[in-house]
């Protein structure tokens, strides 16, 4: 048997134990001062037994439970004995069943109960309440169900509050890891695509230049499948392995786009206060590998130019080109995926056509030192 459920079950039979010798105790007093009641008896303690006991079991057995101790109530009513404990077992039975069951099923326990429990007004010894009998019997139904029903529905909300939160975290993490898959594949297929066709285009001319072309290629796809392996792993939870690049990767970044045929001049002001935080430095690094990634892609430019700039508290970065300038069209989420990295760190990003020609990105991060 688990821990949780021998809990349950003795939480449940303690509580039938003490509710048993509470009631026991107490009817004799309420019945001094209900005029008119019977005394307790043997018959009287016997049905105080039953629905007291009935409840160890009432989780495991809700409706079991609701029907014995309905039957006990109702035959204690019947038999003109006074209101006292017993009819906080009728509560907790009611209540355990609304908790526990569908909706549904649940109103048609608690009415059923509320029709055994009523025929006392009209079968009562010596006359009766009658009509009058009726309303504080329907409240021993009438208020645990109600509050099951409101404690069922905070649960269920509570639930859907869980899913939907779970939810956003999964889709969350998986826009993450799309970025950061898109970010490196995107930058070294561009890189490898742009030296491919340097490659077939001097192959038949100059195919020492088309072989130093597809060297540059090899090393490409080799520096790219380690930086995926590298991002994956962090993925995966593992990143003390392989730790993600950063700012400081940018002059070998350089060196790759000159191999593809992309020159790219790197300029670095100021000096950080100390080592940038992870997610600042992997987010700048990505910026600026899309935004070289971008040049190399769609701007037909000759060049690019890096700048890094360090101020107190921030980081800001800017890549330009003189190429065609213009927004960049069709299906890539380049721009957006930037933005949305600069959001998240509580910074910015602009990018769109230079006056002179060509095209800026420009981003600027907070820098938090803990």
């Amino acid at each position: 048997m688990e821990v949780s459920t021998a809990r349950r079950w003795l939480g449940d039979g303690l509580l039938a134990a003490a509710l048993l010798v509470f009631t026991m105790v107490t009817t004799r007093y309420a019945a001094e001062n209900q005029p008119g009641t019977m005394h307790l008896d043997a018959m009287s303690r016997v049905l105080i037994a039953v629905a007291a006991v009935a409840l160890a079991v009432r989780r495991r057995w809700p409706v079991v439970t609701l029907a014995i101790v309905t039957a006990a109530v109702s035959g204690y009513l019947i038999g003109g004995y006074a209101y006292g404990g017993i009819m906080i077992c009728l509560l907790l039975a009611v209540y355990t069943v609304t908790v526990a069951l569908p909706l549904r099923p649940a109103a048609v326990a608690a009415g059923a109960a509320l029709v055994a429990i009523s025929v006392h007004a009209f079968v009562p010894p010596a006359g009766g309440p009658g009509i009058a009998g009726l309303i504080p019997a329907a409240a021993w139904v009438v208020v645990p169900f109600a509050v099951g029903v409101a404690v069922r529905l905070s649960r269920e909300a509570a639930a859907r509050a869980r899913t939907d939160a779970a939810r956003r975290i999964a889709d969350d993490e998986r826009l993450r890891v799309a970025q950061e898959v898109h970010d490196v594949v995107g930058h070294g297929l561009a890189a490898i695509n742009m030296q491919a066709e340097i490659a077939l285009h001097l192959l038949h001319r100059k195919p020492e230049q088309a072989e130093a072309a597809l060297t540059a290629i090899s090393r490409t796809s080799k520096q790219g499948l380690d930086e995926l392996r590298a991002t994956l792993t962090a993925v995966r939870g593992d990143a003390g392995r392989a730790p993600m690049p950063g700012l400081g990767e940018l002059p070998a970044l350089r060196d790759r786009l000159a191999h593809a045929g992309l020159p790219v001049s790197l300029t670095i002001e100021g000096e950080p206060d100390g080592p940038l935080p992870g997610a600042v430095d992997l987010a700048a690094y990505r910026i600026v590998q899309e935004a070289l990634t971008n040049v190399l892609r769609h701007a037909g430019a000759t060049s690019a130019e890096v700048a890094i700039t360090y101020a107190p508290g921030a980081l800001e970065l800017e890549v330009t080109d003189r190429g065609l300038g213009g927004v960049p069209s069709g299906p890539g989420s380049g721009i957006a995926g930037m933005r949305e990295r600069a959001a998240a760190l509580g910074g910015e990003l602009t990018a769109g056509p230079r006056p002179g020609g060509g095209f800026r990105v420009h981003a600027a991060l907070p820098v938090a030192r803990s």
